[in-house]
């Protein structure tokens, strides 16, 4: 029995020193994404799915209809992370339109 305990004990420390990328492979929060526009690279990053889908169910309003406005906002706010950007960015800056569709894109294939 103390050889079983042994072996039991070896099995468990090696499955501790797997790499957390390995053990996780599928983990999604976190990852990130690079989209060049207008000649801008911009970092998104996912923020979870339920912060995401509390972000879509933030953006609708009485009725289910749903609003481009507060989506983009926290779109702005909780995924694109660098670099940083406001409503006030896109008044100076070419690609609103690229990359906020870009950014829904990335975050409908990382909640399937």
């Amino acid at each position: 029995m103390a050889d079983t305990n042994k072996e039991v004990l070896k099995e468990l420390e090696a499955k501790q020193s797997i790499p957390d990328a390995e053990k996780t492979p599928m983990k999604k929060f976190g990852k990130q994404e690079k989209k060049e526009v207008g000649g801008i690279e911009y970092t998104l990053q996912f923020p979870g799915v339920r912060a995401t889908q509390r972000m879509l169910d933030r953006s609708k309003q009485p009725g289910g209809v749903f609003n481009d406005e507060a989506y983009h906002t926290q779109i702005m706010e909780q995924v694109i992370v660098e670099p940083k950007v406001n409503w006030d960015y896109w008044d100076e800056h070419e690609g609103y339109r690229e990359l906020m569709a870009d950014a829904d894109n990335f975050l409908g294939r990382l909640l399937k």
